[in-house]
């Protein structure tokens, strides 16, 4: 009954990550979605949109700022029972993951663009902030569990051997077999 319990905890514990995760993703998911239909067009002014002629540009441009706003989000909030495990608190995985991911947008807003040939705002923001967001955030989500927020590793039953309970300073001695002499040799600690 203990493992059920515990089963439990860890789809507990999946289900508020998935949930921060997605709250996050929204807040940079509408961010990127305000900074891209401004560059490509700009909200009905009269004038020409910045880069209406340039869609995958004005995309990873406000997917760019997008990522900032979600890995501040991910690392202080979504995934913070989760310690850095890289050097650079994961920032370079973070990076390479989703540019990785971006191309799944992408490809869904070039298709929609030069293959079927729409161009008005519905039709980009279907292809790359609906049927293309979905894809990469489900992948995005997996490999940001498994590559760059982490849990950490316990390994309880690997204990490193007590010091003497006189000396601290005392080196430690490990008692192993030396099949060289068939005998028992003492053998120095960490």
């Amino acid at each position: 009954m203990a493992s059920l319990g515990a089963m439990g905890r860890r789809w507990q514990r999946l289900l508020a990550e998935a949930s921060r995760f997605l709250a996050v993703g929204g807040v940079a998911t509408i961010v990127a979605l305000i900074i891209f239909n401004f560059l490509v067009h700009g909200f009905n002014t009269e004038h020409k949109a910045l880069l209406d002629e340039h869609v995958i540009v004005a995309y990873v441009i406000a997917n760019t700022v997008g990522m900032v706003v979600s890995y501040r989000g991910s690392r202080s909030w979504a995934f913070r029972d989760r310690p850095p495990r890289h050097a650079d608190g994961g920032r370079a995985a973070f990076l390479v993951i989703n540019l990785a991911t971006m191309s799944l947008p992408i490809g869904c807003l070039w298709i929609s663009r030069n293959v079927l040939g729409l161009d008005d705002p519905y039709s980009d923001n279907l292809s790359a902030n609906v049927i293309g967001l979905a894809m990469g955030l489900v992948a995005r989500f997996y490999l940001f569990r498994t590559f760059v927020f982490r849990r950490p590793v316990h390994l309880p039953h690997l204990s490193l051997p007590h010091p003497p309970a006189g000396n601290p300073h005392q080196p430690i001695t490990v008692e192993t077999t030396d099949s060289s002499t068939s005998g028992r040799a003492p053998r120095p600690g960490p």
